[in-house]
C-alpha cells in the first residue's frame, strides 16, 4: 500500500489549525477535529505550493504570541 499523502495524482485539501499550522490532507478523508480547510481540493503540486507560500513561520501561534509578550 502506498501513502495517500505522497500520491502525485491525488486530490488534496490544505488544512489549518488554531496554531496556524498547515497540513496536506487527502480529499477523500474526513477533516479531523481541530482542523479547518484553508484551501479547497486541488492537485498535490498546487496544495504543496500553497503551503510553502503561506506557512512561512513554522512556530506555533501560541509560541509566537508568548515570545511577543501577549
Amino acid at each position: 500500500m502506498t501513502n495517500p499523502f505522497d500520491d502525485p495524482d491525488g486530490v488534496f485539501f490544505v488544512l489549518i489549525n488554531d496554531e496556524l499550522q498547515y497540513s496536506l490532507w487527502p480529499a477523500f478523508a474526513d477533516v479531523p477535529p481541530g482542523w479547518a480547510v484553508a484551501r479547497e481540493a486541488g492537485t498535490h503540486r498546487d496544495s504543496v505550493a500553497f503551503i510553502e507560500e503561506n506557512w512561512t513561520d513554522m512556530r506555533p501561534k501560541s509560541l509566537v504570541d508568548r515570545m511577543a509578550g501577549h
